[in-house]
């Protein structure tokens, strides 16, 4: 006869194999993605230049976050810079219900410190391709970022057919770190950035290393033999089509990409579908990311080039350049033509055409509210503040307050920041976008405070710089969101005929968008994450002089705050266990 423990063990034994049958399945649907990331410096020389570079567990660009529609990632970020913050942001992830984990030092957290770990979690809500990066000063551009990959549940299919999935991230690269850039735009007299010494494909390219200003007596410092710095290679199979997830990490340029002969399918941009679009060239701006489809149907016998080439600015960098390998041709095997070239620099009616030919795709449509409840025309100025260059958003340059802004509105610290409302417009009827005025600009913590669930305009209004008859392209990132592009336009927008003109019925939605020299982009977000959200210019140079605003709002919906957050400004002796 069984005694009772022995049956209560088997019963029990039969339950939970019974309820595993059960919770498997969700399991599985849904998973918890970890990851440790220990973040430091290594001398590297990915365009044959040594210098040091922001690695994570040693590589740069940093691992692909690979996950599903409703993971959880969870991201252990070990700080080993020794001598330096960082903070990591989640770029096109909304962070609905965590808006802490942003990872935007000075706005959503304080930075993580030397030797200290900070353990960012957050769900990806949708699929499409993502991006992260260093968000503290201008620390993106030594190279600290990564591509992020969100698929659809299992059981679900997308409306494109292809056979392999890849990643490319494009960036530019300087010599000089991002301090000394930091403290040249920061100094009287005025000291910009200068052109990038060279564009990354994948994290390589290729410097010329005659073109030294000051040639090393250290034979090491730039060699252009070095294996670091061969062209990075893209293997395919013949016959086989690629999706081809294209990313911009740039710290100011904005980039033209192709492969020679062959054509690109443009059909997700910032993880919405779009209809499909044939180019030759994939104009791309900092902070974008767009997947193509591209089939290897060339001659097989050969390699292809896949260059990238400054738009926007009239730059003496050389194209980047990598190698489109078909199988099995060597990998190492430069193709036999010349590199193709891109297209002028100055085109501004090609990328204009581009950017207004893509519309979301029909059977994915989000349509936007019929109207706004608010409308902000945001006019972005060089200005001269107390002898500094700095940029402006209708006359006020941001800046950080010492407590992040999260923090500071949740915990009612009101002596933290500068709550004047930012001014919804500029002069329309009087200022000259043609040419440079410096008006009465300050700068100050520049704060919008939108009404929850509200329904608002964006108007970006460019207009002329300091220098004569010039007027640069800015691509604008707003965290937390995702905005309907409802038109692009030249010269000054016209508040009164310029909104019939939006498009309505299909708009595509993205979390960055381009603003072209002396026009305007027209915008249109809900306000339904409460949070505060940065809104800024994704080049890393304007940012740091100014070229921002947060949008705050629904922040009495958020519950306690993660103590992990802070630390700093206010409240470094008030931390909450």
């Amino acid at each position: 006869m069984m005694s009772c423990g022995r049956f209560m063990v088997k019963l029990l034994l039969a339950l939970s194999f019974f309820v595993s049958l059960i919770i498997i399945p969700v399991a599985e649907s849904t998973r918890i993605r970890r990851y440790t990331w220990k973040v430091q410096y290594e001398y590297r020389s990915p365009d044959c230049f040594k210098k040091l570079a922001l690695t994570i567990n040693g590589k740069s660009p940093g691992p692909t976050i690979l996950a599903q529609k409703g993971d959880t990632i969870i991201v252990d970020v070990i700080n080993n810079l020794g001598t330096e913050n960082v903070a990591i942001h989640w770029h096109g992830i909304r962070q609905r219900g965590t808006p802490w984990f942003d990872g935007t030092e000075g706005v959503t957290q304080c930075p993580i410190l030397p030797g200290d770990t900070f353990t960012y979690k957050f769900v990806v809500d949708r699929a499409g391709t993502y991006l992260y990066h260093a968000h503290y000063g201008m620390q993106r551009e030594s190279g600290l970022c990564g591509s992020i990959r969100v698929a659809l549940p299992d059981g679900e299919s997308e409306p494109f057919r292809y056979d392999y999935d890849r990643s490319i991230i494009l960036s530019d690269w300087y010599h000089k770190s991002p301090y000394e850039q930091a403290v040249g735009l920061s100094s009287i007299p005025f000291q910009w950035v200068g052109e990038p010494q060279s564009l990354l494909i994948q994290g390589k390219g290729k410097f010329n290393c005659s073109l030294l200003d000051t040639p090393s007596l250290n034979p090491g410092a730039c060699n252009m033999s070095n294996p670091e710095c061969s062209p990075y290679a893209l293997t395919v199979v013949p016959a086989k089509t690629y999706r081809l997830r294209i990313s911009s990490m740039t710290s100011l340029a904005a980039l033209s990409f192709q492969i020679e002969g062959h054509n690109m399918t443009i059909f997700e941009a910032d993880g919405h579908y779009v209809e499909p679009i044939i180019v030759q060239n994939l104009f791309i701006y900092s902070g974008e990311t767009y997947s193509v489809l591209v089939k290897a149907d060339q001659n097989p016998s050969r390699n292809y080039w896949a260059v990238s080439s400054i738009v926007t600015r009239q730059s003496n960098t050389s194209d980047g350049l990598a190698f489109f390998n078909y199988y099995p041709n060597n990998p190492r095997k430069s193709p036999p033509t010349l590199p193709p070239a891109g297209p002028k620099w100055d085109d501004v009616e090609s990328r204009l055409t581009q950017s207004e030919a893509i519309k979301a795709l029909k059977s994915h449509v989000i349509t936007p509210p019929a109207t706004s409840d608010r409308v902000l025309v945001l006019l972005n100025t060089q200005n001269m503040i107390n002898g500094y260059r700095r940029w402006a958003i209708n006359d006020v340059s941001f800046d950080f307050p010492r407590t992040p802004y999260l923090i500071a509105f949740k915990e009612n610290l009101t002596d933290e920041i500068d709550r004047t409302p930012l001014p919804d417009g500029y002069n329309y009827s009087s200022y000259d976008i043609y040419s440079f005025q410096n008006t009465n600009a300050t700068t100050r913590h520049g704060l919008y405070r939108l009404q929850y669930n509200s329904t608002v305009d964006i108007i970006l209004q460019n207009a002329n710089t300091i220098v004569v008859n010039n007027s640069e392209t800015h691509p604008w990132h707003l965290h937390g969101h995702d905005f309907w592009v409802l038109g692009y336009g030249k010269g000054k927008f016209d508040i009164y005929n310029d909104p019939k003109k939006y498009n309505l019925e299909n708009p595509i939605m993205k979390n960055t968008v381009a603003m072209q020299p002396y026009g305007w982009t027209a915008l249109r977000i809900i306000a339904d994450n409460p949070g505060v959200w940065l809104f800024h210019c994704h080049i890393e140079s304007h940012f740091y002089m100014g070229l921002g605003v947060v949008f705050e709002e629904g922040i009495d919906k958020l519950g306690n705050l993660p103590s992990s957050i802070m630390g700093c400004g206010a409240t470094k002796r008030n931390l909450r266990p």
